[in-house]
């Protein structure tokens, strides 16, 4: 069984940075695609960045300003957000996609606001 755990959310500024991490449980394997997903109020969850096999793939909205990095040793994958505006604001989810299953984590709120 596979749990994965948020961390890194909260409040910044207009053009601040954030570092989302997902810590997961339970057995990886490395060809296992990771990544994020986002949801504000009133909009459907998308896709914010994901990699599996030394690929990555950002949404528009991400590219440029959005970084995904996976320590497959350790389980764990990461966002680092930079460069942040306030449509960014929403609640961010770690997802992963194994052996045709998904896996959601519980999400973490990620608020930009001057």
């Amino acid at each position: 069984q596979v749990q994965l755990v948020e961390s890194g959310g909260g409040l910044v500024q207009p053009g601040g940075s954030l570092r989302l991490s997902c810590a997961a449980s339970g057995s990886i394997f490395s060809f296992a695609v990771m990544g994020f997903y986002r949801q504000s109020p009133g909009k459907e969850r998308e896709a914010v960045a994901t990699i599996g096999s030394g690929l990555t793939n950002y949404a528009d909205s991400a590219k440029g300003r959005f970084t995904i990095s996976r320590d497959n040793a350790k389980n764990t994958v990461h966002l680092q957000m930079n460069s942040l505006k306030p449509e960014d604001t929403a609640a961010y989810y770690c997802w992963v996609l194994q052996l045709g299953r998904e896996y959601w984590g519980q999400g973490t709120q990620v608020t930009v606001s001057s």
